[in-house]
């Protein structure tokens, strides 16, 4: 994994963003419920591992400054060009370009199934899908907001977020291209 030189503001982003992630792998808990199959667990613990690489590649995001159409943390990153770098560090995935293009694959999941790792979209720009981020728990994302901010982290409840939210999706493979759910317009929640 290539190293970034940040200053010192950026560092503390980050280090905020390792707390927060302390915070998000406990929404995963420890306990194992006795009634699981050990092979769904293993899937469970399999999927959580990739969750949590998910999630502190994109905290090492935290403090990169935006930029339309950016899609390299040494030139900026928009809010697509984050989730597409993120997913391609995390886990070699290959993701389209855009928001909405983005909102098409993988797996739409209700607002109450949401777990760290997956993808949270919102309309920002007067139309659907025009905005994504990357679910951290606690009714928490990540992502590169709009011109003159940096990549930061919001609470989904605020009215703000509550407001504009158009859906979530689910990418279950990492090792290969995500485009599993193809097939027509997103729905919104």
């Amino acid at each position: 994994m290539m190293t970034i030189n940040r200053p010192p503001a950026v560092r503390h982003h980050l280090l905020a963003g390792l707390l927060a992630l302390a915070l998000v792998s406990s929404a995963w808990g420890t306990e194992t419920p006795s009634a699981v199959p050990v092979t769904a667990l293993g899937k469970l613990h399999e999927f959580t591992n990739r969750a949590s690489e998910l999630a502190l590649n994109a905290m090492g995001m935290l403090g990169i400054r935006y930029k339309y159409g950016g899609n390299t943390p040494e030139n900026g990153l928009d809010c697509s060009g984050l989730v597409r770098y993120v997913f391609k560090q995390a886990w070699g995935a290959e993701l389209p370009r855009t928001s909405h293009e983005i909102s098409q694959v993988g797996q739409r999941i209700e607002k109450q199934d949401l777990r760290p790792g997956d993808l949270v979209f919102y309309n920002t720009l007067r139309r659907g899908f025009s905005h994504v981020g990357i679910y951290l728990g606690d009714h928490k994302f990540i992502h590169s907001p709009s011109a003159g901010g940096e990549v930061r982290i919001e609470d989904m409840d605020l009215r703000y977020w509550k407001k504009r939210f158009n859906g979530a999706r689910r990418m279950t493979d990492p090792g290969q291209h995500v485009a599993a759910d193809i097939g027509g317009e997103p729905q919104s929640q």
